[in-house]
């Protein structure tokens, strides 16, 4: 068998065989496959797409390509959950602690930056002294203690996933919808959760941009899921606009802990509510979560998690977006605030630096953008609607960039919600 005849079977549109597919991915993992090969099969994989049979071939041949985390001396109560990636989409530092706070065990593995959105494991490092390297005994160790953890891929668990991930982020094969869930639920089936959650995202801001697509991804995710035995479910939600106030590493860290300290009344904790609803699945699980919120139970085990993995104690009462310069941003006319694009916005942080072109660019922690006004707000000209974090003053010309990305009109636009279907 050979790469070549691998990589030409899929620029033909054939059908891969499990068989072809283990020999991609172990070839992947011990390096006889070069990055060049894989680019290449990774692109005529986004052109022609994938099966059903072949995305699970290919799922389980990356999760079984490296070591598993064994969760079965915690039973069922092993939570987990999932973005396919977001604008201003930090649900992740919410729902594990409220979940952790309600008696769940998190064991979170969590990816960086990939195209124009964010990483968890990038958002948490913008935190003075938080490490996501662990070892396995700190991990299972602070999972004993304190019942949750978020930490990166080592190579040991889903190492092809952590290279093809890599491959996928400079190679123009992000969109893929067979290669963004197997990369996903290859990941959730190594970590080992029972229960799993997905957001899968729709709109301008996502790699879905359409619900037909986001309805093909969550089923395929689901479905894969429940083959392999865990208990899956998975919520579509809107990102035509940011999920948060707050885009940008260190910003979007804010922004949960905000929520976390009782700021309910935005999409980021009506979307965070719900993916914890649903790996709750119970009755009175909204009242639960509310309650996690409003105790600051969840506050508690988001703060205990941060220390445990590095940071000062006294962290999240200190300052957490420290960037060089910030520039405030006003409204071009007055009206009604008709969308807030999340697609320019998350470009214009990228062009910031708080994101990667290349696999081995370095990210600006502190850079971003903080709005202050939504879809559907009033505004007058000249009121100010954003504040812009930079470190690079030749970067002061991006704040336009970032005043376009307000579309004001004289009509005010009728209000949508950000859960927009659930997928069993």
């Amino acid at each position: 068998m050979r790469i070549y005849d691998i990589i030409d079977d899929k620029r033909r549109s054939k059908e891969l065989t499990r068989e072809q597919i283990g020999f991609w991915i172990k070839g992947v993992v011990d390096g006889s496959v070069a990055d060049y090969q894989s680019s290449a099969l990774l692109m005529a994989i986004a052109i022609n797409g994938m099966t059903e049979q072949e995305t699970c071939f290919l799922t389980q041949a990356m999760a079984d390509s490296g070591d598993k985390a064994d969760l079965s001396a915690y039973g069922d109560r092993t939570v987990d959950k999932h973005s396919s990636g977001g604008v201003g989409d930090t649900t992740s530092l919410i729902v594990i602690p409220v979940m952790a706070a309600l008696g769940k065990v998190c064991a979170k593995m969590s990816g960086r930056g990939l195209g124009h959105t964010g990483g968890t494991l990038d958002k948490l490092e913008s935190v003075d002294g938080v490490t996501t390297s662990m070892s396995e005994s700190a991990f299972f160790g602070q999972l004993d203690t304190i019942g949750l953890a978020i930490a990166g891929q080592t190579m040991k668990m889903c190492p092809a996933d952590k290279i093809l991930y890599a491959l996928r982020d400079v190679t123009a094969t992000v969109e893929s919808i067979p290669l963004i869930a197997a990369s996903i639920m290859s990941k959730k089936l190594a970590s080992g959760a029972r229960n799993i959650v997905l957001d899968v995202k729709c709109g301008k801001g996502a790699f879905m941009h359409d619900l037909k697509s986001a309805e093909k991804l969550a089923r395929l995710m689901v479905d894969t899921g429940l083959k392999a035995g865990r208990k899956v479910s998975a919520l579509i939600t809107a990102m035509d606009e940011p999920l948060s106030d707050y885009i940008g590493n260190s910003l979007e860290v804010q922004g949960a802990v905000e929520v976390l300290k009782g700021r309910t009344d935005c999409p980021l904790y009506e979307v965070s509510k719900a993916l914890c609803v649903a790996l709750l699945d119970c009755e009175g699980a909204g009242e639960k979560v509310d309650e996690a919120i409003r105790s600051g139970a969840a506050l508690a085990k988001f703060s205990k998690m941060l220390a445990a993995q590095g940071a000062d104690e006294d962290v999240l009462d200190r300052p957490l977006v420290r960037s060089k310069c910030k520039i405030e941003i006003f409204a071009a006319k007055s009206g009604y605030v008709q969308s807030v694009d999340a697609m320019k916005i998350a470009e214009t942080v990228l062009a910031l630096g708080g994101g990667r072109n290349r696999k081995e660019d370095e990210i600006l922690p502190h850079v971003g953008v903080k709005t202050d006004v939504r879809r559907g707000d009033f505004v007058n000209e000249d009121d100010q609607i954003a504040t812009m974090y930079f470190d690079k003053y030749e970067h002061v010309a991006l704040a336009k960039e970032v005043q376009d990305a307000f579309a004001i009109a004289d009509k005010k636009p009728t209000k949508k919600s950000f859960v927009l279907e659930t997928v069993k």
